[in-house]
């Protein structure tokens, strides 16, 4: 089985989210598609608060291109997750962020995952450099 390749100090930022009822599967963890929503509520989050993103109006929006995930251990409902982001590769239009899915105070993550957003015109879908404060906001985020 493979090992993870991060621990918990490989993070610059950490957000908690709730396992909810319906995120576990018939077999009793959180299902394997529900690690991807994970994914996309912690970086996504991240982003609003540091207000570089606009869901609703902002003129980019991120697009999904990549995504990997490595699953460890189970997690399960009812059992806080603490999703550890960190920032892999910043482009002149595309962010790759490293998420690791940890356990309430684990070191060691039940999962790692890996996604690349191209950011594109909101209307053309046209690839868009990153603005000045967007790449701050991610550059924190360097691994």
């Amino acid at each position: 089985m493979p090992q993870p390749s991060t621990t918990r100090a490989d993070y610059r930022h950490f957000r908690t989210i709730n396992t909810r009822w319906m995120d576990n599967d018939v077999y009793g963890h959180v299902n394997n598609v529900v690690y991807y929503s994970y994914f996309d509520t912690a970086v996504n989050a991240y982003l609003i608060e540091a207000g570089v993103l606009d869901i609703h109006a902002g003129e980019t929006i991120g697009l999904v291109v990549e995504t990997t995930c490595r699953y460890f251990a189970p997690l399960s409902f009812p059992q806080d997750v603490e999703a550890g982001i960190r920032v892999g590769r910043i482009g002149n239009s595309s962010v790759t962020y490293e998420i690791s899915l940890f356990g309430k105070g684990a070191t060691t993550p039940a999962a790692e995952g890996r996604f690349t957003h191209v950011y594109v015109d909101r209307e053309t879908r046209r690839p868009a450099p990153l603005p000045a404060a967007f790449r701050a906001a991610v550059e924190a985020l360097q691994a």
